[in-house]
């Protein structure tokens, strides 16, 4: 076991015995809820909670502060919210588990030590390190940050040596659980279905409030705003009960609460929340979750290869989904390498359109701005224009009535995006079409990040724990098993598709959920049916050339397309739709948030029988 047991809010004796392991999360990103660590503290039993501070805009974020001061390049906001949280993990005996120590985990390591001896809280703290390797090679010019990401054996090794805070730099964001549960029950890295089951659950954690109905695509059914258009008042109920497998979903308040993994020996989890908190844990919230931010059925971890075709969701009772059934295949030889630079200098400028003859007001600023850049003493290397048909006609509201025409200019020199392109733009104000104005005065421009994947071999990695005495343990890769267990058979054939018959013009989204993210250039955006009747069709009418169809701005990027179906589920992976990454922001919605909503927007051919 990792520890003494947890009390919770309540009090008294463990009367649960070592067979759950209650793994809570308190922060998906960096400026998550600043609240949370404190109503997961005292909302319920815990015996593990973890936080996610990292993505890859926050590594660049950290490496800019590191610029300024080497003693920074940690989420300050953790150390902040255990200013109050330190004691109430201690007394409850709460493990804390968080990756909040970026760049520099041995550097907030030390300041939690700081923070424990002014309150005079007794705590064991300790660290993982080893990935930061941006010393460790040479790397392209410019690189900013070069971290891998590692598994869950360094956290599993802090735990069973003691701590009670374990603080981490790049690891994966499931290795917040793996790392846990492997000291808690003991595993091995040749446990490989249980490691699987545990990256799963904590793939389901890692986003905090997505996981109870936060993002959730049938959001009405669980904070109760308004109705889905084309639906009759009462579909919104009925259409709940059936992506829950519950006869209703209770609308509780609108402020989810964050989930908790109740863990198993074998791997299988229960995902739910503490009592009393609003959002909901259904099936649907889960699947949408699994969703995110993967690609094929193969879910590639330093610990363990996740079947994630395998896994089996079963909802047991109200806000409690059970995950079991997950098979694991050994994990890759190599480890991924997040590498952040600076790509240059951007500059943006947005100007509005209203009335009539839109597109001829475009073309005239357009013709008027290109004119000036093209006189300059150096035009901008990357110059792109993007009109967003956002008026209507005869509008009641002068802001409906608005189009909005957006320049974007880049280039490895600042002055060639600052006052060359943010002067020609003013000058303009009394000179071009009219109604003229802008979104925004325009600036000088700003730098903007890159990120990049590179792989190199677990083995040239180190991976060392920090033990809170001060020893450090190189854990090592988990190279027992890889390579030594047979693979799980992929999927059966396709479902037999759904017979002729009438059909309606409707929104993708009257059928199927979605959700979908950014994996540096690459989007990914996954679609989910609640009934097998629904996925006869939609597996066989959602092909890649349907989803170009539906989404001309995939254009011919490769597209490939990934069927999980105990999921019910297609998950669709663009490469290169998003530039080189968030902080590039190549396009309105730089990270694909919302990629999936505009696809459950569109209209095609659905069958009645469905609707």
């Amino acid at each position: 076991m990792i520890g003494g047991a947890a009390s919770g809010a309540t009090g008294g004796a463990d009367v649960r015995g070592d067979d759950v392991l209650r793994i809570g999360n308190a922060s998906g990103f960096y400026g998550d809820r600043f609240d949370a660590l404190r109503e997961m503290l005292t909302g319920g039993e815990l015996d593990v909670l973890t936080g996610d501070y990292l993505a890859e805009l926050t590594m660049l974020i950290l490496g800019r502060d590191r610029l300024k001061d080497p003693a920074r390049g940690y989420a300050k906001t953790y150390l902040r919210q255990l200013e109050d949280g330190l004691g109430l993990a201690a007394e409850r005996g709460v493990k804390l588990v968080a990756n909040a120590g970026g760049l520099n985990p041995a550097g907030l390591a030390d300041a939690i030590r700081e923070l424990a001896a002014r309150l005079g809280v007794p705590v064991r703290v300790a660290h993982v390190e080893g990935d930061d390797l941006l010393g460790a090679r040479a790397w392209p010019d410019g690189v900013l940050t070069a971290n891998a990401y590692l598994g869950g054996a360094g956290i599993a090794a802090c735990l069973r040596a003691g701590a009670d805070v374990v603080v981490t730099g790049r690891v994966t964001d499931a290795a917040l659980v793996t790392g846990p549960a492997a000291a808690h029950f003991g595993w091995g890295p040749d446990d490989l279905d249980p490691l699987a089951g545990a990256v799963v659950a904590g793939h389901v954690l890692e986003c905090g409030c997505q996981a109870t109905g936060g993002n959730y695509s049938f959001f009405e059914d669980v904070f109760g705003e308004g109705r889905r258009e084309g639906r009759g008042e009462g579909f919104g109920a009925g259409f709940g009960a059936g992506f829950g497998g519950l006869p209703g979903i209770p609308n509780g308040p609108r402020r989810p609460g964050f989930p908790l993994a109740e863990l198993h020996a074998d791997g299988s989890a229960v995902i739910t929340k503490h009592p009393g908190t609003g959002g909901a844990v259904t099936i649907g919230t889960v699947t949408e979750q699994l969703l995110y931010e993967t690609a094929g059925p193969r879910y590639l971890g330093p610990d363990v290869t996740a079947r994630l075709d395998t896994v089996r969701l079963t909802q047991e009772g109200p806000d409690r989904v059970r995950i079991d059934g997950v098979r694991g295949e050994p994990p890759p030889g190599d480890l991924k390498v997040g590498l952040t630079r600076l790509g240059g200098w951007r500059n943006e400028v947005v100007f509005v359109l209203t009335g009539l003859d839109i597109d001829a007001k475009a073309r005239l600023v357009q013709r008027q701005l290109e004119a000036a850049l093209d006189a300059a003493e150096r035009r901008p290397a990357e110059v792109r224009w993007t009109l967003a048909r956002t008026d209507h006609p005869d509008a009641p509201v002068q802001e409906e009535a608005s189009a909005l025409l957006r320049l974007v200019v880049r280039d490895e020199d600042p002055e060639a995006v600052g006052r060359a392109v943010s002067g020609a733009a003013v000058e303009l104000a009394l000179a071009s079409y009219p109604g003229f104005h802008v979104t925004a005065p325009p600036g000088k421009g700003e730098p903007y990040g890159v990120f990049e994947a590179a792989f190199t071999d677990a083995g040239d990695v180190p991976h060392v724990a920090v033990l809170p005495d001060g020893r450090r343990v190189d854990v090592g890769p988990s190279l027992v098993c890889r390579g030594g267990a047979p693979e799980v058979p992929p999927g059966g054939p396709l479902p037999a598709p759904l017979p002729a018959g009438p059909t309606l013009r409707r929104p993708l989204g009257l059928v199927a959920g979605a959700r979908s993210g950014d994996k540096g250039g690459s989007a990914n955006v996954g679609v989910w049916v609640r009934t097998d009747l629904a996925w006869r069709w939609v597996v066989h009418e959602l092909t890649v050339e349907r989803l170009r169809e539906l989404l001309p701005e995939v254009g011919r990027l490769p597209v490939a397309r990934h069927l999980l179906p105990n999921l019910r589920a297609l998950n669709f992976v663009i490469d290169g739709l998003l530039g080189q990454g968030v902080a590039h922001r190549a396009r309105f919605d730089p990270q694909a948030k919302a990629l999936g909503e505009w696809l459950r927007s569109r209209h095609l051919d659905i069958p009645e029988v469905l609707l």
